[in-house]
């Protein structure tokens, strides 16, 4: 597993320039002629790469950012103090007793920090504008620092202890910057000692096989260690291992960490980690795909295409305006030095550079891709993130400055992530994402002290953003501050639970299948089957994603914790001061925190500059607005311990102590206004509720011409009875035609029969799992085996009369 602190070292801080691929201008030449010499070739290639091109150092944000870069490497200067077991009086990285330590892997991280501390400084004397460019007194500093960490820890023989992912990426991928950087001013002497210290810890055995800790973006920072090996080392061997061994990366997996077919990511095993550990994989890839470019040892496995095909399906769908959503961010959400918004811009700069790579059209494609999400992000600009890297803001930059590139809007649809229990919708003005848990993927991960409280993130939390209004709503301090049994979109059993409950690593899977939906790619009809995590909580959930809401359904609500069962409508920060006005049936209510009150038979309810909410049939709802304080180290152990305060606004159904039969229903119509919230609640016709129970739950919408129903169990429920569980969505369109969506959310039917009770003249398509397809009066398909299916969506179109 990877270190908290270290992951986020290299993800978070100005430090980490080099694994955000950022920088500058370089000031020196390499040692030997380029022409003559392919490793110095390759490294002239990683001088550009971590030190940046194609902008002026005068130039803002640059000067800024080079300046601050110089302060650092000051102050680092200033305060380093060689000592036995440190090299800085702060970060004391011996380790006493490797084996009973508990404070190793906090000592290991201090070690892989010096060398990035190293990194640092080594930057400051490559680049312009530092004020510490070709510094003499730096440059032995840093080579000083190097003898002094391989002389006391990082060296051939050195019995590691504490976090691997220190030994084996953290600390050889700065040291090799390092010895890039500064390779003018290394003796050979040195560089091999630093060269067989590398080896040490990360023999050519770490990529033997691939699994365990040597798997997707992990897997990828290992090769980038050996090429740079080779290249720092003269080794050709290194370079074309570090080559090979990204090959089984490439290939779609169907199981344990990888991307999927359907644009899933795993990492850990069951953790969907798209925007965390998936931007490592891309920038990593990116950054070694530009590296051998052109070289004897470039890449050309031809399955590298999965990778540039997972651009825009596996990394597009989870950015919206800049940020890369949370639901796909695993224990990262708990770190609080970077948000949403701050960790999307790195994947943004990565498909910019791994673009490079790819064909003509694909690039200029992905271009405009990214300049639309950079020029969207009002909350948090790009290119003032101040932990964005150097190389990084120019390549946005670059984009942003390309008056030949058209920017297209946020996509107009919904994606479904079987394999990841994952969900987005977006509609203009707003999107939506939706996060589950079943057998193969955990309700949340904690592990090296980080996200101790997330444990109902997998619970059906159901984020939502608008375009223009609402952008920062997980961004400015949510996770600390937040009711972590009061997650937007979930169900859960107010139990108390430990820190880090269930278990290191996504151990803890609820024991479920029946969780995933049916798609048009427009629409949505998506069911979790709900086990508490510790609890003896179950529920049948189902969100039907349409064109101006989401349908909310809860059934079956039932528990023996002996505790309150909640489900809540939304869970809406508010900022520091939380005066949003809301309204409830046309009456307002107070603005002031603290305020709470139990709503009677409300039919809707609205929250200013956020959206509307309706209650099929008036509903009791209880409501909150309260101040809540919190510290980042109380969900993560390496969090600072300011205290923060935001203002809430909580819509929960209260399911009372022990439920039987708990049931909710309600509408989010993401940035309504309070006219067309009450609106929508006046029209009683517009949503029907199929059914809402431990059988089924469907709805109808006959404006759209839309029937959807998740059968947890076979049965009939409207026009549509099925012989099996299956998740079903009907439209009928203006032209004549109607599509019939259905999937097997539990992927172990060998057989399900549907019949829609309504006439059809004929069918148009139907995929190979159809059998049997009877029209007239009804239409009553007979489907094969979709165990294989992967709960995918098998999509029927047919002629109406």
């Amino acid at each position: 597993m990877t270190s908290a602190w270290s992951r986020r070292t290299f993800l978070a801080t100005s430090a980490a320039l080099s694994a955000a691929g950022s920088g500058a201008l370089t000031v020196a030449a390499p040692r030997a002629a380029v022409a003559d010499d392919p490793y110095a070739a390759l490294r002239a290639t990683w001088n550009t790469l971590i030190l940046g091109e194609g902008f002026s150092p005068t130039a803002e944000p640059f000067r800024s950012r080079l300046a601050d870069l110089g302060s650092k490497a000051r102050g680092l200067l200033e305060t380093m103090a060689p000592a036995d077991g440190s090299l800085w009086p702060d970060a004391v990285f011996a380790d006493p007793d490797p084996d009973t330590d508990p404070e190793s892997y906090v000592l290991s991280g201090r070690m892989a920090d010096s060398f990035i501390r190293l990194s640092t400084m080594a930057q400051a004397y490559r680049q312009q504008g530092t004020g510490l460019t070709g510094n003499a007194g730096l440059r032995d500093a840093v080579i000083q620092g190097l003898d002094h960490l391989n002389t006391q820890v990082y060296k051939a023989g050195q019995a590691r202890y504490g976090n691997w992912y220190s030994w084996q990426i953290g600390a050889p991928q700065a040291l090799l910057d390092v010895c890039v950087l500064m390779y003018d001013a290394l003796t050979p002497a040195r560089l091999t000692r630093y060269c067989a210290a590398v080896d040490h810890f990360v023999p050519d055995s770490a990529v033997a096989s691939y699994t365990g800790t040597s798997t997707g973006a992990n897997r990828v920072d290992l090769c980038r260690v050996l090429a740079l090996r080779g290249a720092v080392g003269g080794t050709a061997a290194k370079i074309a291992l570090a080559r090979d061994a990204l090959s089984p990366v490439f290939p779609l997996v169907t199981k344990g960490d990888g991307l999927y077919a359907d644009g899933s990511f795993i990492q850990h095993t069951t953790v969907p980690y798209t925007g965390s550990y998936g931007s490592v994989m891309l920038g990593g890839l990116g950054l070694l795909f530009a590296l051998l470019k052109g070289t004897t040892w470039e890449v050309t496995d031809p399955k590298r295409q999965v990778v540039f095909d997972a651009v825009e399906n596996a990394w597009a769908p989870f950015l919206y305006n800049g940020l890369v959503m949370d639901s796909v961010a695993g224990r990262a959400i708990s770190r609080g030095e970077v948000d949403d918004h701050r960790r999307g811009h790195p994947i943004l700069a990565s498909i910019v550079l791994l673009g490079q790579g790819a064909s003509a059209a694909e690039n200029t494609r992905w271009r405009g891709l990214v300049k639309g999400w950079a020029r969207r992000d009002y909350y948090s600009p790009p290119l003032g993130n101040p932990s964005l890297g150097l190389t990084a803001l120019a390549r946005i930059a670059n984009v942003l400055d390309d008056a030949s590139l058209t920017a297209p809007p946020e996509p107009d649809g919904h994606r479904l992530f079987p394999d990841m229990a994952r969900a987005t919708h977006r509609r203009p003005g707003w999107a939506a994402a939706l996060s589950m848990a079943d057998k193969r993927i955990t309700y949340y991960e904690t592990g090296n002290g980080e996200n101790l409280r997330g444990w109902h993130t997998g619970n059906g939390m159901l984020y939502w953003w608008g375009d223009t209004f609402a952008n920062g709503q997980y961004s400015d301090a949510f996770w600390p501050t937040v009711d972590p049994y009061r997650l937007p979109g979930i169900t859960a059993s107010r139990r108390v639970l430990a820190d880090g409950a269930g278990g290191d690593w996504g151990v803890a899977l609820p024991d479920v299948n029946w969780v995933g939906g049916a798609s048009d790619t427009k629409r949505a009809a998506v069911g979790q089957y709900l086990k508490g995590l510790s609890s003896t909580l179950l529920a049948k959930k189902s969100w039907f994603f349409l064109d101006d809401t989401v349908v909310c359904l809860g059934a079956g609500i039932h528990c023996r914790d002996g505790a309150a069962v909640e489900s809540t409508a939304d869970n809406r920060n508010l900022g520091p001061t939380g005066s949003a006005p809301f309204t409830v049936d046309g009456s307002a209510q107070p603005v002031t925190a603290p305020w709470s009150a139990t709503l009677t038979d409300a039919s809707w309810a609205h929250l200013g500059g956020h959206g509307g909410y309706v209650f099929p049939g008036g509903a009791t709802v209880k409501a909150l607005r309260e101040k809540r304080t919190g510290r980042w180290r109380d969900i993560n152990t390496a969090g600072s311990t300011d205290p923060l305060s935001r203002t809430y606004l909580t819509l929960w159904f209260d399911h009372g102590i022990n439920p039987s039969d708990g049931s909710y229903a309600y509408q989010l119509l993401p940035g309504a206004t309070e006219q067309r919230t009450a609106a929508r609640a006046a029209d009683s016709t517009w949503l029907r509720v199929l059914a809402n129970t431990d059988d089924q739950q469907g709805v109808a919408v006959p404006s759209l011409g839309v029937s959807a129903v998740n059968f947890w169990f076979g049965g009939t429920v409207g026009p549509l009875v099925a012989d099996a569980p299956c998740s079903v969505l009907v439209t009928e369109h203006g032209d004549g035609t109607a599509t019939v969506c259905v999937s097997d959310p539990m992927r172990m039917r060998t057989s399900l029969t549907l019949t829609w009770n309504r006439a059809v003249a004929s069918v148009v398509s139907k995929p190979p799992t159809v059998t049997s397809a009877a029209t007239g009066a009804a239409l009553r398909l007979v489907f094969g085996d979709l165990s294989g299916t992967r709960g995918a969506t098998q999509t029927v179109k047919v002629r109406l009369p």
